[in-house]
């Protein structure tokens, strides 16, 4: 999903004259301009001069929002838009803002109401209607954004951008032949824009006779000096290729993406691995049992956590038990690592001091001192109203196994299933997908392999300290006896068994992960020992993986 550029528009300064205006317009240009430098610090201060000369100016509020949600400093922006609200109540634009800001913060139950009351609002530009279907897809209203992005095409159908969102929220909702036809208007506005060239190659299968190798090596040569845009072009190249089985070309293309990926990344494994071995200490004992008397935990109403390393098979998982009557699927929800860090950071502020300059590890460690049953609390209380609405409802974030423990510890009645898959199948699995920007672990194969390590090694964790509490799925078992292996998940789950579970790729619900196409398939093992297609080319890793004592 590409995120509309930024938006300043000017209005009247509340009570100033021309020369006023004049001089709050020079000011609010400057900012932008020290933006677009890459002056970060001279923006926010301009910004501050804006907002202290010229409180009666809206547009001048609205810019410092914009400028500093760009900067990743949501709060002042949500304060710069409450300011514009004062001038401009229940505009539009400053709704949006405000909206967009809150989904920044984490504070979705916050946004969400006001995301739902602009969906009838007379929203007057195609990028407000943009906008707003950017707030609805990360919302998971997905039919909703689609309404709106076609709304943004219609009234600006020159710009490229808003065929690109169009398609993709047709991919979520599984509409492969309309992503297809609105990346064609895409493409024939901006031949070079890459990220819908990979977008087409992922939509479905490519064959002999339909693939887009020759738009793909064009494209390449005349980005030549772009290296944002060859890598994802060298990953689209790949993925073809390997649709293709032409395994060595597609080996080389992958590998021409993951380096240019990777060059363009600030990022020390390191920092990961440690962080596990951190976990494992904090939390090196089993979580206290619960006193006598207590009331007994059951599963009803509780969360299913499906968790594990991404590709791994987590979104089929979710998908089996979506197809459930008292199920629903809420997709990779951020809400239990968000409000754990908030929970922290409240705690640190509360004590004097400065949450923004705590490590990985300080934060672990602090973690361990939280009440973890106002975490829950709070966990539930900000989850979508369709999750809260459900007997049961799936929370299918993979990087929630490194909370396994602190997802016990809050939510005791919480089902969590581990998805794992052969390391080497996994480990190629992730190599091969380009991420938008999580695990940047798996660029490079000595990293990911680092990275694979400590992540096994927290499992194994998890398993000894919770004996009996996590329920594993074994990718192969999975899709090779996939009855059997689904009985065993719905019983783990607490769950009656409906035959409608082994029909999940009938299901109409939205995907919005990397497996969005896979997902529309029946079940099939074709991925199954795929690394071995590239054997030679991954041998470091398995060396690296064997060394380690992991059995391939």
């Amino acid at each position: 999903m590409k995120t509309p550029p930024p938006n300043p528009t000017s209005s009247t300064a509340a009570g100033s004259g021309p020369d006023d205006l004049a001089a709050a317009r020079a000011l609010e240009q400057r900012a932008w301009s020290a933006l677009q430098r890459g002056e970060p610090r001279q923006a926010l201060h301009t910004c501050q001069q804006l907002g202290q000369r010229y409180p009666g100016y809206a547009a001048g509020w609205y810019s410092i929002s914009q400028i500093c949600l760009r900067l990743n400093n949501a709060g002042a922006a949500l304060a710069a838009t409450e300011r514009l609200l004062q001038l401009e109540a229940d505009h539009p634009r400053a709704l949006l803002q405000k909206a967009n800001c809150l989904l920044r913060l984490g504070r979705d139950g916050e946004a969400r109401p006001l995301v739902l009351a602009l969906d009838q609002a007379p929203l007057s530009t195609a990028y407000q209607h943009a906008t707003l279907a950017l707030l609805q897809s990360r919302l998971d209203l997905q039919q909703q954004a689609l309404a709106h992005y076609a709304k943004a095409a219609a009234l600006e159908p020159e710009v490229a951008e808003h065929y690109y969102n169009l398609a993709t929220v047709h991919r979520f909702l599984g509409n492969i032949d309309a992503a297809d036809d609105a990346l064609a208007h895409c493409l024939a506005r901006a031949p070079l824009d890459a990220e819908a060239h990979k977008l087409r190659a992922d939509l479905r299968r490519q064959n002999t006779s339909s693939h887009h190798l020759d738009a793909l090596d064009s494209a390449l040569q005349q980005c030549a000096n772009q290296p944002r845009q060859q890598a994802t072009l060298y990953y689209a190249k790949a993925k073809e290729l390997e649709d293709l089985a032409q395994w060595d070309a597609a080996f080389e293309a992958l590998t021409q993406g993951a380096r240019l990926r990777r060059e363009r990344m600030r990022y020390s494994v390191d920092d990961d691995v440690d962080t596990m071995a951190c976990i494992r200490k904090v939390y090196r004992e089993p979580p206290p049992a619960p006193p006598a008397g207590a009331p007994q935990s059951t599963h009803q109403s509780a969360p299913i956590f499906v968790i594990g390393l991404p590709r791994t098979g987590t979104t089929l998982v979710e998908r089996i038990l979506g197809m459930h009557s008292a199920v629903h699927a809420a997709g990779e929800l951020n809400q239990f690592a968000t409000c754990m860090s908030r929970a922290v950071a409240e705690g640190v502020a509360r004590q004097g001091g400065q949450p923004g300059r705590l490590s990985k590890q300080q934060r672990v460690q602090l973690s361990a001192q939280l009440d973890f049953a106002a975490l829950g609390r709070a966990y539930l209380a900000a989850l979508p109203p369709a999750a809260n609405a459900a007997p049961r409802f799936t929370d299918k974030m993979p990087l929630n196994f490194l909370y396994a423990g602190l997802i016990h510890r809050a939510l005791p009645a919480a089902t969590i299933v581990h998805v794992q898959r052969h390391p080497m199948d996994a480990c190629y699995a992730m190599y091969k997908t380009l991420f938008a920007d999580a695990y940047p672990f798996s660029y490079r194969l000595d990293e990911l392999a680092q990275y694979y390590l400590a992540y096994r090694e927290l499992m194994a964790h998890w398993q000894a300290t919770l004996p009996g509490v996590i329920h594993t799925v074994q990718y192969e078992a999975l899709v090779n006896a996939f009855e059997p292996t689904t009985r065993a998940l719905l019983a783990a789950c607490g769950l009656d068994w409906e035959s409608a579970c082994l029909d999940f790729h009938t299901s109409g619900a939205a995907s919005t992960t990397a497996s969005a196409s896979q997902v529309r398939e029946p079940v099939h093992n074709r991925s199954v020992g795929l690394w071995r297609r590239y054997e030679r080319q991954l041998q470091p890793l398995a060396d690296q993986l064997q060394a380690a004592g992991v059995p391939l």
